[in-house]
């Protein structure tokens, strides 16, 4: 037996936002280590392609369509997890949105909520829900993707901000009334990554200075680097591992 044993096979894992980005490189390098990956985000057709990229690598994926903010389609989303496969070992958090760019006094009620309906209550309910069923089946691991923004709220990202740091403090609650069952739950906090919400970031040059400032390694991060601390997090080797919240950003916050 390894001393570090970081084999997922044949675990059921759930990665919501799974079709793009950080969900998607982490959904592939789950199937990597052999587990069953459920993948979920909103359009049905953006997720087959990841299922099939999974698939043509030799795992296997179940791709379902979920707004992880609307609780009808999350309840959906578990009921299909329950009927294929019967139990849930791993859940991935990592849907979000950040559909305001600007600053605290500008935001209005519908951004305000559009972002708090899947960053926050979305990952509460999906979390509660994975929870339920690792309890009852006597264990598992849940990782929240926060971000370094519930950490340090950069500019003109104040809501998004706030919800993260919400992500943070209840992988945290979470994780002290879960442990006696068995469940872990920890959290790792991206810094600038080469994503589709981080686009506008990077491609503007003048934003893209400063940011590169604060990052002591002097480049922003690809989707696959998150992955390593995702597996670590999810597998045995992280048996003593709950409440954690891992950084992953260059030394942005160091």
């Amino acid at each position: 037996m390894p001393i570090a044993d970081f084999g997922l096979k044949d675990k059921i894992a759930l990665v919501t936002g799974a079709s793009r980005g950080i969900g998607n490189a982490i959904a592939r390098g789950l199937a990597e280590q052999g587990a069953r990956v459920v993948l979920a985000s909103r359009k049905q057709e953006a997720l087959e392609g990841a299922a099939e990229e999974i698939r043509n690598a030799g795992g296997e994926a179940l791709p379902v369509a979920c707004h992880t903010g609307k609780m009808d389609m999350i309840k959906a989303l578990f009921e299909r997890i329950d009927s294929e496969y019967g139990r849930l070992d791993i859940l991935v958090n990592n849907a979000a949105t950040n559909p305001y760019f600007g600053d605290v006094l500008g935001i209005n009620e519908g951004l305000f909520d559009k972002t708090i309906e899947v960053n926050l209550k979305g990952y509460f309910f999906v979390a509660q829900e994975s929870a339920k069923r690792m309890v009852k089946q006597g264990g598992g691991a849940i990782v929240n993707i926060a971000s370094v923004a519930g950490i340090e709220p950069p500019p003109m990202q104040g809501v998004y901000g706030i919800t993260k740091a919400g992500v943070i403090s209840m992988t945290k609650a979470f994780a002290k009334e879960l442990a006696q069952f068995g469940v872990r739950v920890n959290a790792i906090c991206p810094g600038l990554t080469e994503t589709h919400f981080a686009k506008v970031l990077i491609d503007t040059e003048a934003i893209y200075k400063v940011a590169l400032a604060g990052i002591p390694i002097k480049r922003h991060a690809q989707p696959e680097e998150m992955v390593g601390a995702v597996i670590y997090l999810a597998s045995p080797a992280a048996s003593f591992t709950t409440g954690a919240v891992i950084v992953v950003d260059g030394g942005q916050t160091a």
